[in-house]
């Protein structure tokens, strides 16, 4: 287990440097001196601290924030807060001090004009890219491309409208929305391509995968916003409709966006205050970095194997030393 190796590698240290002092000064204890090393180890590194991690409402999020976090708490000490919150809500917390991270941003230019020093508060910081890239996009069951190829093209969508429609879609097709609290176009693309749809949202991660999952077993017909990365892809593999595509700036008027999501380079955003502190978590926030395939494993052990955040965390700390030693270098 790599964390008991390498803690027992530094308490092995702490005790032989104590017993060395102990010899040539007489007198004390060995807990007195090795409690000496470690302040003095603690006072030339700097310490960790709190470290208020923003855990945002899905399980990939999740997985990142959870291998951070475990990583941050047994080899720096930190007391770490996961702070279950929607993604608005997190970067509000960056002035006062209530959120020092958000390990996965999707995109928010709103959000960075309030708070990047650019043109806003100063009280966030781009802290550069965590690896994982985000693909949004409108998504079908496999069994429905398969039968209709021809519904990967959106222009034929209106074709399938009343196959989509239910009770709560007022006669059109429905579209399943995720969160609303996701970043997402599709009420705006929806109308101004003059589809016969009606937007309905699921309310979470977990409900639009439940809904997916049994269309593809009973056949049923549901189109929607899904995403990558995303461990239930490997359980059912979701096939996405082709929009318009995307060109710059055809995002950047909410209420015109009539194309596709583009592939997005997420990204790690910290507090100002925090990132300019001497927390040594701050290095390793800075270093964190994994791949697509690193989070759906972990997402996996949580959702799909039922283990806890920290179990899932854990596990693939374990076998991923030389991937987390690189973070704290």
């Amino acid at each position: 287990m790599r964390t008991a190796r390498t803690r027992g590698a530094r308490l092995g240290a702490v005790a032989a440097i104590a017993t060395l002092v102990l010899s040539a000064c007489g007198g004390g204890s060995i807990d007195d001196q090795t409690e000496a090393n470690e302040d003095a180890a603690g006072d030339a590194g700097g310490e960790c601290g709190d470290l208020n991690m923003a855990v945002n409402p899905w399980v990939g999020y999740e997985a990142s924030a959870y291998v951070v976090g475990e990583v941050a708490k047994a080899e720096l000490g930190c007391t770490v807060n996961y702070k279950e919150l929607k993604e608005d809500v997190s970067w509000q917390g960056f002035g006062t001090g209530e959120v020092d991270v958000v390990i996965e941003d999707w995109g928010h230019p709103d959000l960075e004009k309030k708070f990047f020093a650019e043109e806003g508060d100063g009280t966030a910081t781009d802290f550069g890219p965590q690896g994982n890239v985000g693909i949004i996009g409108w998504f079908v069951p496999p069994w429905l491309a398969e039968e209709h190829p021809d519904i990967l093209d959106w222009e034929n969508l209106n074709k399938y409208a009343s196959e989509f429609a239910t009770s709560e879609s007022g006669g059109k097709g429905q579209f399943l929305g995720a969160d609303p609290s996701y970043v997402q176009f599709d009420e705006s693309i929806v109308s101004n391509l003059d589809l016969d749809f009606q937007v309905v949202f699921s309310g979470s991660e977990a409900a639009s995968i439940e809904a997916f999952r049994k269309a593809e077993e009973n056949k049923e017909w549901v189109i929607g916003y899904w995403y990558e990365p995303q461990y239930f892809n490997a359980e059912v593999a979701m096939q996405r409709v082709a929009l318009p595509p995307y060109t710059e700036g055809c995002q950047d008027d909410p209420a015109t966006v009539a194309c596709d999501y583009p592939e997005t380079e997420l990204k790690k955003i910290v507090g100002t205050e925090w990132s300019e502190s001497d927390s040594t978590a701050v290095a390793l926030v800075q270093n964190f970095t994994w791949t697509n395939e690193d989070q759906n494993v972990v997402a996996g052990y949580i959702a799909a194997d039922g283990m806890s955040p920290e179990e899932a965390a854990q596990k693939w700390i374990d076998e991923n030393g030389d991937k987390v030693d690189a973070w704290l270098q």
